[in-house]
């Protein structure tokens, strides 16, 4: 599982370590910290992107990740249930990433609270069927990600068509955005481009994590 690490050799080996992408080792916490960078990054990005549509009244692209409200588990909570449910390997989430901004920059779309729940469940499980030895089906994510088997499904189409099916990412790829997500600690991240959005018409509960968070009302 996250075989990009193992054949990464040319970049640092302890920004991995670092992030928690590596094997587990005594000592190590059993959450990646991987999980806290992204979710930081994420959250300053949608932040960035709705101050930024409020103040210039930007229409946004409506697509089928678009909701009228917000759900209620945090990014962070969210992405923390993903890892806890899905055992997908910490790499994945490097791969989501880079899969989501592909996403953003070959479309009009902007991040924000809206849709980014839905761009992180779809982007996860491809990240977890392309680069992990074991992964689990559509339905199961979904229940994880708190969405109907069919419209995860619908999801997925249109999250691979919109990036031209470019799931295949690169060692030097990889090894960059490592780096930016570790540079989050440091100063967070400035972003020279504003990420882009829509939205989600399902809220996520917050209440126990210990379930399947249920889909929301269309």
């Amino acid at each position: 599982m996250g075989t990009l690490v193992h054949d990464a050799q040319n970049v640092d080996s302890d920004i991995y370590l670092s992030l928690g992408l590596t094997e587990l080792r005594k000592g190590v916490p059993a959450i990646p910290r991987v999980l806290s960078l992204l979710s930081s990054l994420l959250e300053r990005s949608v932040q960035k992107n709705e101050i930024l549509l409020e103040a210039t009244q930007i229409k946004d692209v409506v697509t089928i990740f678009h909701g009228l409200r917000a759900p209620t588990l945090s990014i962070r909570q969210y992405i923390d249930r993903i890892f806890k449910y899905s055992g997908c390997s910490p790499s994945c989430f490097v791969v989501a990433h880079i899969y989501v901004d592909r996403f953003l920059q070959s479309t009009e779309v902007h991040l924000t609270s809206l849709n980014v729940h839905r761009l992180l469940i779809t982007s996860l499980m491809l990240a977890a069927k392309f680069i992990d030895d074991a992964f689990f089906n559509n339905a199961y994510y979904a229940k994880v990600g708190g969405v109907s088997t069919a419209e995860l499904n619908r999801l997925e189409m249109k999250f691979l068509f919109s990036i031209d099916f470019r799931l295949q990412v690169t060692i030097e790829t990889f090894g960059r955005y490592c780096l930016q997500l570790e540079k989050e600690t440091a100063e967070g991240l400035q972003i020279e481009r504003p990420f882009k959005a829509c939205g989600i018409k399902e809220s996520w509960s917050n209440k126990d994590d210990s379930s399947c968070a249920p889909t929301v009302a269309q």
